[in-house]
């Protein structure tokens, strides 16, 4: 069939599959009382649940809309997801605390999860992409300057860490209506400098100078919070910009500058601090070491019990009585051992391993393509194989099977996907690669590149 054709018939099939403007308006509203925590900000609020309460409305919106979704179950992406909740339920009675599971772990692991079905079920138009995008890094920078507003006027900081001198020294939070700790504040920072630097600094000079004020901001906000683990994050993120530019000798050149200024505003605990990560003879390398063993630890934690696990959710609960002392896990790759077993742990990686294949195909069809109306998905695409690796490796040193990260990834890249297939501009490139689209999501290069011949299933 011809492309026109092909993008004729899947653009004809497009309002029907469009879920109503309500739920869309709702769920943006969903994103911001969730990040921005209004049951906090605003008094008697948390009494009515709003978080569950707008769990359950969006849940029943989208079943009295469910023959618009009935295909957009079937992406490949959601396999995984579907065969995870059902080994949940399978192996509820063979885990060591069931109970726990079902009076207290459940409810975070749901918040959590919704992200997935709720991004990619109504995020539905290259519009509505371009709000849910935008309205989420809003609420991401949002929870960065506020916090480090607070300091600058106030002297605002919201944690300490011990130090080896009997001290503490002062390290930057989230502001006090919201509930994360320095290292997830040093996460939130680095996950939202992709989104800056590809669709903010690609676009018009306006959203350039956007860039170029925010991002210092950002830099000093992660200096503040002395976050190791989000500082290697950091280094992951700005591989893959350096990877990606075509000025890498500026880019460089900014880098150093960077560095020097960052040190330049350190005190000696923080530098102390980040050197920690490779001199375990400085301020902070103790606590570096003992956070590996830590996750060593951890690991044979899992596996004391290695089929299963121990519960959803029951890290603390296993720790406390098999270590002696309660704390949540610092290794996403522990916990999934710990909580549901190598089988779980499995099908949580296939979870990973397919988004990711989804991505890489979307960077295929988008490589060579310049018309205006692609570069927005050609440029979330790069934010999201960039958030794929950061993930990944900020996961060695932060906890996630029951957090919202990896399940808004994943939504993400389902919704990017289906809306690059029925997108006629998305399946026209400066090659003439001509793209064939299953109803599945997946897609098949028909045509060589210029470079050879890729296929991808």
């Amino acid at each position: 069939m011809p492309i026109e054709g092909v993008a004729a018939q899947h653009q004809t099939k497009v309002p029907d599959q469009v879920v109503s403007s309500f739920t869309f308006v709702f769920f943006l509203y969903f994103i911001l009382d969730f990040f921005l925590r209004f049951s906090v900000r605003i008094p008697g609020y948390s009494n009515l649940r709003p978080t569950l309460v707008a769990v359950v409305i969006l849940a029943i919106l989208l079943f009295v809309q469910r023959e618009k979704l009935v295909k957009k179950f079937k992406h490949p992406v959601f396999k995984p997801v579907f065969v995870l909740l059902a080994y949940l339920v399978i192996s509820l009675p063979l885990v060591e605390w069931p109970g726990s599971v079902i009076r207290n772990n459940l409810d975070p692991f749901v918040k959590a999860i919704v992200f997935l079905f709720f991004t990619a079920l109504i995020v539905d138009t290259r519009k509505r992409l371009v709000w849910f995008v935008g309205v989420f890094v809003f609420c991401q920078v949002v929870r960065i300057l506020e916090p480090l507003y607070l300091n600058l006027t106030q002297g605002y900081w919201g944690s300490s860490t011990y130090l080896s001198t009997k001290e503490f020294a002062n390290r930057l939070a989230g502001a006090p209506a919201d509930v994360i700790n320095p290292n997830e504040l040093g996460f939130v920072i680095v996950t939202v400098i992709p989104f800056l630097h590809y669709l903010l600094w690609t676009g018009r000079w306006k959203l350039k100078a956007i860039y170029l004020v925010l991002m210092p901001l950002l830099l000093y906000a992660l200096i503040l919070t002395m976050s190791r683990g989000a500082f290697l994050a950091l280094i992951v993120v700005s591989f893959f910009i350096f990877k990606e530019s075509r000025h890498k000798t500026a880019l460089v050149g900014v880098a150093v500058m960077a560095i020097v200024a960052a040190f330049s505003v350190m005190t000696p605990v923080q530098k102390e601090r980040y050197l920690s990560i490779i001199d375990r003879d400085v301020e902070g390398g103790a606590s570096a070491e003992g956070r590996i063993q830590g996750m060593i630890r951890e690991f044979q934690l899992g596996l004391t019990r290695p089929v299963v696990g121990h519960g959803l959710g029951t890290t603390g609960e296993t720790k406390a009585n098999k270590l002696g002392r309660r704390q949540a896990s610092h290794n996403l790759y522990a916990e999934l051992l710990i909580e549901i077993g190598i089988i779980g742990f499995v099908i949580f990686i296939a979870f990973l391993v397919r988004a990711f294949k989804q991505l890489k195909v979307l960077q295929a069809m988008f490589g060579r393509a310049e018309q205006a109306d692609v570069s927005f998905y050609g440029n979330l695409t790069k934010v999201l194989i960039c958030l794929f690796w950061m993930y990944a490796v900020y996961s060695i040193n932060y906890w996630g099977l029951s957090q919202y990260y990896w399940y808004l990834f994943g939504g993400l890249t389902i919704a990017l996907g289906r809306l690059a297939m029925l997108d006629k501009s998305a399946l026209i490139n400066e090659s003439n690669v001509i793209t064939d689209a299953d109803e599945n999501g997946q897609f098949t290069l028909a045509k060589k590149l210029r470079n050879g011949r890729h296929h991808f299933n």
